[in-house]
């Protein structure tokens, strides 16, 4: 019973916010002298802190206690095919260190000794050590076999489907290491943080180096029988007229994509980038491209929505990312392809989606791992 009402004292204040032992009392249901205990129980083994005392109304002044953020710490990494991204948060969920830098890696083997010496770097920075930190949540493309150890279809990272590369990061950065599909965690960030915040059914659709969509369900990521769910970039499709050869909608939407369109019609262009910020300044054959972008992300948005209706739709990824571009023609596309045409919003969290969610993911198991091996 004493564990459950710390449990219970712990969970008000983080839900609601630093308060007082009367307000704590009131919030729980729990009586003065019982929350007392608790929170001394909760203050001796470091879990909560005295953050100062009350000095309105009448009466004595009361001691204000909230959730103690230096508790424990998590790791985020974002492992994308140009850059990689790692930060550091207490379990407060502020971020307390950061490394962003280009991935140069061409082997699963040096992509796991970078990720490592990144994440020790950036620990390093926050003035802590590898110890310090309670969860590891790591964002890769593909789908996590656990059954098999492996990482599947990411084919952007190379040898990272290879034999030994989940137990390589787990020797590597320590216990609990949790890997998870980046377009899941970029989901999971719009929904704790961004623009899906509140919002209990919708997907998030990463558009980038690769095409992938995190799908959130009554609050909760779902991944399907086997992990895939949201791996979009697999649709066969045929568009229309002009995509004679079809294919996998990932080859005909991505990146690379964008730039071969770009060059079939005389731009010069070395990546994705550099088709938007001509359609920005006007050039009519770059807007062409960012047109045909738009109506290949409608059959998409479309799709998704005949068969999970979610409320709303965010864009994300470095080509998901210019929707001041995208929006119009896609939203004009969609009224034509389908009466069930949900809101399309981009994300707010920009290149940070990722690390996001993962920072998010671990502050929920980390939470739980603080209260169970402290108390």
């Amino acid at each position: 019973m004493r564990v459950l009402n710390q449990r219970a004292v712990l969970d008000r204040l983080r839900r609601l916010g630093a308060a007082t032992r009367p307000q704590v009392a009131r919030d729980t249901g729990l009586s003065k002298p019982t929350v007392g205990q608790a929170l001394a129980d909760l203050e001796r083994h470091g879990l909560v802190r005295p953050t100062g005392r009350t000095t309105a109304g009448p009466g004595r002044s009361a001691v204000v206690y909230e959730p103690n953020p230096a508790a424990g710490y998590v790791l985020g990494v974002d492992i994308g095919r140009e850059r990689i991204r790692v930060a550091v948060a207490d379990l407060g969920g502020a971020v307390v260190a950061r490394v962003d830098e280009r991935n140069r890696c061409r082997s699963a083997a040096t992509l796991v000794r970078t990720v490592t010496g990144l994440a020790a770097r950036t620990v390093a920075d926050a003035g802590l050590a590898l110890t310090d930190v309670v969860v590891k949540v790591i964002g890769s493309p593909g789908v996590v076999d656990q059954r098999s150890r492996v990482v599947r279809h990411a084919p952007n990272l190379p040898g990272w489907e290879s034999a030994g590369v989940l137990d390589g990061l787990e020797s590597s950065l320590g216990p609990v290491v949790v890997v998870e599909n980046d377009a899941n965690l970029a989901a999971l960030g719009e929904h704790v943080y961004g623009a899906a915040q509140g919002v209990r059914v919708f997907v998030c659709a990463t558009v980038g180096t690769g095409v992938g969509m995190g799908i959130v369900v009554d609050g909760k990521l779902f991944r399907g029988a086997h992990g895939a769910a949201g791996e979009v970039g697999f649709l066969p499709v045929a568009m229309s007229t002009s995509d004679v050869h079809g294919g996998r909608f990932e080859q005909m939407t991505a990146a690379e994509s964008v730039v071969a369109q770009a060059r079939e019609r005389g731009l010069v262009a070395r990546s994705a980038r550099d088709v938007f910020r001509l359609a920005r300044a006007g050039d009519a054959a770059a807007a062409e491209v960012v047109r045909v972008e738009a109506e290949r992300l409608a059959f998409l948005v479309a799709s998704v929505t005949a068969v999970i209706d979610p409320a709303l739709v965010v864009l994300g990824g470095g080509i998901g990312s210019n929707a001041d571009l995208l929006l119009g023609p896609l939203e004009t596309a969609l009224r034509a392809m389908t009466p069930l045409a949900p809101q399309v919003v981009a994300g707010s969290l920009g290149d940070g989606a990722v690390l996001s969610g993962a920072i998010a993911m671990g502050l929920e198991a980390a939470r739980e791992l603080v209260f169970e091996v402290t108390l």
